[in-house]
């Protein structure tokens, strides 16, 4: 499972490459022509210019309608044309917004000054004009394309990776409550036989029936945890429970089966809290954390399991003495498949997160961690406010 963790955490990082390389090759194809659109209405803009100066300078063999043609065939690109004197000579291609037309065209000239490009125009005899001019309304749309492009393909990824985790965690999820509903199914056929056998042993007088008590526990506790796999993937009925016993039950219950070297403390305020929960799943989740505690402590070690509230929360924190987390697998340990285990197919946290989140509208987390120190879970449960 851990291995499939790692595949997953791959998979992701292949996504957002192929993203990036779409990303980058779409930019640059749309900066490329953007670059040769501006190349080319450079070369108008001299032509135009060289046309301006042979008609300034026109001799009779020249071809006036050809000049005439090519200066006549600029219908885009916006010119002002300026003397010696830096007096407008001619404009092309600008609406006047205004009924100021010189103070129009004055802000404009500095507007191409500015943002613009220039050509000098030789009109012999020493005299020399200057083109100035801005792109085009096409160029201007098209320069702004890339951004668009990429703020659309942006968009487009984030959506296509939500998407693609949804899918992802549907399928887990059906998973997850296949398998459990089918362990419920099959633990439910030897349960009820064996609770049939202990029937027929309490009646036994040959039979020690302290042996026979505690069988009936284990017997009516593996029923429980069948109950819990049967709930798992439909809402739960919840009642009103007082956290002091549920934590004082669930305590109890794994102090008799983890390691006596291993200490369970219980620290609890004298008030009773009271819960909206259901009651089979929750012990389950304290369960959790409690083994997952002596697991980190390697069977030696301290547990604390704290009991507080506020006004409308009631926090529940189990710590331990273990070898701790480091703080960028804080959120990586309730996913599913993460395990740093030998054996274990690393579930248990992404269900206690599910019956905590989705079955309660709770919250729980790494509180906090220190490798070598310890860890502490926190859990927090919307209270009853009287």
């Amino acid at each position: 499972m851990h291995f499939f963790y790692f595949n997953s955490r791959i998979g992701k990082y292949i996504f957002f490459a192929v993203a990036v390389i779409l990303v980058g090759g779409s930019l640059w194809i749309s900066n490329n022509l953007v670059r040769k659109l501006e190349k080319e209405e450079r070369n108008k803009m001299e032509i135009w210019a060289a046309a301006t100066s042979e008609l300034a300078t026109m001799t009779s063999d020249a071809d006036i309608e050809l000049i005439l043609s090519i200066i006549r065939s600029n219908t885009t690109i916006p010119v002002i044309v300026v003397d010696e004197n830096d007096e407008i000579t001619q404009y092309s291609n600008i609406s006047i917004n205004s009924t100021d037309t010189v103070g129009y065209l004055s802000r404009k000239l500095a507007s191409f000054r500015d943002n613009g490009s220039s050509i000098a125009i030789d009109l012999g005899d020493n005299m020399t004009q200057m083109l100035y001019y801005e792109d085009s309304i096409l160029l201007r749309q098209l320069s702004y394309f890339p951004y668009i492009q990429l703020l659309v393909l942006i968009v487009f990824a984030i959506i296509a990776y939500i998407g693609l985790i949804s899918v992802k965690r549907a399928e887990q999820n059906k998973v997850w409550v296949g398998l459990s509903k089918e362990t419920a199914h099959q633990l439910g056929t030897p349960i009820s036989s064996l609770m049939a056998w202990i029937e027929l042993l309490k009646i036994n007088d040959d039979v020690d029936q302290s042996i026979v008590a505690d069988m009936d526990k284990d017997v009516k506790r593996l029923s429980i945890i069948a109950d819990r796999f049967s709930k798992i993937g439909s809402v739960p009925d919840k009642e009103l429970v007082y956290v002091n016993e549920l934590l004082e039950d669930t305590c109890d219950y794994m102090s008799t089966r983890i390691s006596n070297k291993v200490s369970l403390r219980l620290h609890m305020p004298d008030d009773a809290e009271g819960v909206m929960l259901c009651r089979s799943l929750v012990e389950w989740v304290i369960e959790n954390l409690c083994k997952n505690a002596v697991d980190a402590m390697g069977g030696e070690g301290v547990i604390d399991v704290t009991l507080s509230s506020s006004r409308k929360q009631v926090y529940i924190d189990v710590t331990d003495s273990g070898k701790g987390i480091a703080r960028k697998d804080f959120d990586n340990v309730f996913k599913p498949g993460y395990t740093t285990k030998k054996r274990g197919w690393g579930l248990g946290l992404t269900l206690a997160r599910r019956i905590i989140q989705e079955y309660h509208n709770g919250q729980i987390y790494v509180k906090d961690s220190d490798p070598g120190v310890g860890t502490t879970f926190r859990i927090e449960l919307p209270k009853i406010v009287i």
